[in-house]
This record gives structure tokens, sequence and C-alpha cells, in this order.
């Protein structure tokens, strides 16, 4: 399939442009890139009414055929990786190496859940009755993926709830939509009609989706501000919900790593993606033996980092996606330099089109500041200096947020000690940001509700049901 220009929804089989249409913006030079098509609330009631209509027989699909339309959907990804690729990168910014990584994750998260299978549990068989557990199907999803990786973690909610029997409407982030529109077309050929739905629109769509009567549940991936404003909107239907939410994610570095080994390592944990990650290192400690050694070689290392348009040779970093978050990092930059705190780099404004943010690195500021307590979402990090390890924990946990943290240190054992005192949802040891399609990932306190990956993802998009026989029934003579 060769990519064009043309930006189509998907509704009940049926590709459609739409009444109206809004621009998408090309983060790196600002420049009008295409139009993607703008939902009406009448296109939305038609996406869910042929979600409705295509549930019954999606449900009752064997599951190995389910599976083989994950695969098959996986596999047109892959077949089409070089235009998702370049596509991705001028909507969203991401170098084209990260953009080519994220879209072939995209089909490998499809394919790895073809592994999993929906339990049954035999609770009783004895001489008077068999009992069970099955997990069935909730019915309609309505799916909110967001705009840092749009087609990997709208991947997150097609994979699981497409195997448990659901249907879904899908609605990517109006920063990026057009990689989502251009899958919405490959998926027409493979599913059968109204099994997925692909709409996009702008701020207004979210919320006539998380009211909506016709969902049955809610997946979003998105900022905690937004995730309580769904919640909320959820609640008078009593929808299920999966929130996957901001971060604010401590990495404790102890005082035995190799530094100049690390050093490069630590950098990326922050800053790939441009910071633009949930799980990226917003907070380092570092432990005041190597603070200094620590901060010159993470400083120095950032140095050599290039930043530019992503579609250039040699881009590590784009930019920022969009320009309201855009404003907000340089909004929490201004706050720093405004309080006086040290800058080892970076901290000024790019005066160059496109939503450029230079990488900055703040040296040790207070423990209340808004740059350690808030999730930047950009390429700013600050390093703090620990000399407690006691205390490194109590900071680390003294936070809103519970999604990821991570643990570094020649000392395994102790190091897995550490991170099991660390309140998130996933800490890792001496790496960071790996996620699998098989292990559960999710935040705990403002960070989320449910989980994603794994057998428990997939049963977030089912019910539990409980059969009863009675072999002798009571009437019986």
């Amino acid at each position: 399939m060769t990519f064009d220009n043309t930006y189509r929804m998907l509704i009940g089989g049926a590709l459609q442009a739409g009444s109206a249409g809004f621009d998408v913006i090309n983060p790196a030079t600002e420049e009008v890139i295409a139009q993607a098509p703008d939902a009406t609330p009448d296109d939305l009631d038609r996406a869910v009414s042929a979600a409705r209509a295509a549930f019954p027989a999606w449900a009752a699909t064997p599951i190995a055929d389910r599976k083989a339309a994950l695969s098959a959907l996986a596999n047109a990804i892959w077949a089409n990786a070089e235009e998702f690729k370049r596509l991705l990168t001028l909507e969203q910014g991401k170098p084209h190496h990260e953009a080519g990584s994220e879209v072939m994750g995209a089909g490998y998260w499809l394919q790895a859940n073809t592994a999993l299978d929906l339990p049954e549990t035999v609770n009783e068989d004895s001489d008077d009755r068999i009992s069970m557990t099955r997990h069935i199907p909730l019915g309609v999803v309505g799916a909110i993926a967001p705009w840092n990786f749009p087609l990997l973690l709208a991947m997150f909610k097609v994979a699981p709830a497409l195997l448990a029997g659901n249907t879904m409407v899908l609605k990517p982030s109006p920063f990026t939509p057009l990689t989502t529109l251009k899958f919405g077309e490959l998926a027409r050929d493979i599913l059968p009609p109204g099994v997925l739905n692909v709409i996009s629109g702008g701020d207004a769509l979210g919320p006539w989706m998380t009211s909506h009567p016709g969902f049955d549940k809610i997946s979003f991936t998105g900022s905690t501000a937004t995730g309580r404003r769904v919640m909320a909107s959820a609640a008078p239907t009593l929808k299920r919900v999966t929130l996957e939410l901001g971060g604010n994610d401590a990495a404790i570095v102890l005082p035995d790593v190799d530094v100049e080994k690390i050093a490069e390592t630590l950098f990326w944990a922050a800053f790939s993606n441009n910071g633009q990650i949930c799980i990226a290192t917003k907070r380092m400690y570092i432990h005041k033996d190597i603070y200094e050694p620590m901060r010159d070689a993470i400083v120095a290392y950032a140095k050599t980092v290039k930043v530019g348009d992503g579609a250039e040779q040699g881009t590590q970093i784009g930019p920022i996606n969009n320009r309201p978050q855009y404003e907000r990092v340089l909004g929490l930059i201004e706050d720093a330099r405004d309080k006086g705190y040290t800058f080892l780099l970076g901290g000024e404004k790019a005066e160059v089109p496109g939503y450029f943010v230079p990488i900055t690195i703040l040296d040790n500021p207070p423990e209340d500041s808004r740059i350690v307590q808030e999730e930047q979402f950009g390429p700013v990090l600050p390093l703090i200096r620990f000399d407690d390890l006691d205390d490194v924990i109590a900071r680390t946990n003294a936070t809103d947020y519970g999604l990821g943290g991570s643990v570094w240190s020649k000392d395994e054992e102790k190091a897995w000690d550490l991170a099991q005192k660390i309140q998130s949802g996933t800490v890792w040891v001496n790496e960071t940001q790996h996620l699998s399609p098989l292990a559960a990932f999710g935040g705990i306190k403002q960070s989320g509700v449910g989980v994603e990956g794994g057998l428990e993802g997939l049963l977030e998009y089912t019910n539990a049901q409980t059969l009863v026989r009675r072999k002798k029934p009571a009437f019986a003579q």
C-alpha cells in the first residue's frame, strides 16, 4: 500500500472523509502537513452503532480466528513499515530511528498478544454440582490514544480488546491522527465491518466518547488531570475504565556504578523520545559520592546529542510534539530560571521554527521545586544529590504519582531490595522503559487505574462470569 495524502475515518467497514476537517502540524516546522476528518456527534453515533452491531458475531468468533486477525494486522503494519515511519515522524516529530522502532513495536504488540488465552477456572466439581468461571467480552470499547506514541499505544488497546472478543471505536490524538487513520485503512481489509472503527476529531470528541451511553468501557492513555475527567464522565453509566496516566519516575543511582559506562544509558532513560514518555526518568537522585563526576559525564554526553528535525539524518532528539506541551515545558524552565536554580545545560528558548526545546539539565534544585515535583514530559531533567537510602526512598515516594522507577547499582541484590520499596507499578533494576506485552503494566496512586499488558491486561477487557450447574436437582426424586 502506498500512503497518499487523503485521510479518512473507518466507520462500519467504510472509509469516510467527514463533513469537516482540522489541520495537522509538523512540530519541526510548524507547517500544515494534512487535513484530518473532524468527527461529528453523528459520526460517533454511527461508529458506536456499527461496533454494537458487529459485537455478537465477533464475540462468537473462535479465539483462534481472532488471533489470526491480530497476526494479519501485525503483518500489514510491518509490510508498510517504511511509510508508517515517515508519516509518524512528520506528525509526531520523533527521529526516523525512533519512529521505525515504534512501528515495528506496534506490530510486535499485536503479534505477541496471540500467545495469550482467556482462562476458565473450575471452582467445584463435586457430586452435587459443577462451578466454573470464564471470562466474556464486555461489548463496545472506546479507546483514546495519546500523541507521544500514537501507533504503539493504540495497539496496547486494540490487541487485548479484540482478542477478548470486544469491538472498538478508536480515537487518536488530534495532534497525531494520521498514522492511526492509515492503520484503519489497512484494518478495513482484515477485520469484519464494525469490529474496529477509527474516528478522529478535536478536543470535543474525547468527552463525547467518555459520556456516550453506547460504550461499555473506556481505555484512556494521557495525563492524570484528563484521566480524572474521564473517570468522572464514565461514572454515570458505570463504564469500566482503564487509565494509564502520568508519572514522575525517579531513578536512584547508587555510588558503586561505573560512571563513564552508565552516563549515556542514564541520559537516554530521561531523554528518549525527547522525554515525552510517561515512564521516562523525570528526576534523577545520584549518591553524593559520585554526584559531581556523574553530573559532569551526563552533561558531557548531552552536548554530543543532535537535536533537530526528525526527518534529517543524524537527528537524535526531535521537537516537542505540540504547542500546548511546548509552552508548558518552557514555563517550567522559566520558573526554574526565576527561582535562581543552576542550569548545567540549556535553559534558553531555541530561536528557530518548530517546537524545539534545548536539552536542559539542572543542578540539584530543591525537592519542593516545580521541576522536581511535576511531570515535565520534555527534555528537562533535574539531577539531585542524596546521601541516605531511607531518605531517598522517602523522597521518591513522596508524590501523588506511582507509575515507574529505577535503581542502578553493581550490587544487584541490594538494588533489588531497594526497588521493592519504591511505590510504583513498575520498577526496573539497571534498565528502564522495558515493557512486555506479556507482563502487566500500570500505575498506582494517581498514575492510573487498571493495567495494560499480560493476562491481567487482557482480563481488563472482560467480565468474569461464573456458571453453576447442579448435578442432583433438589426437585429430583
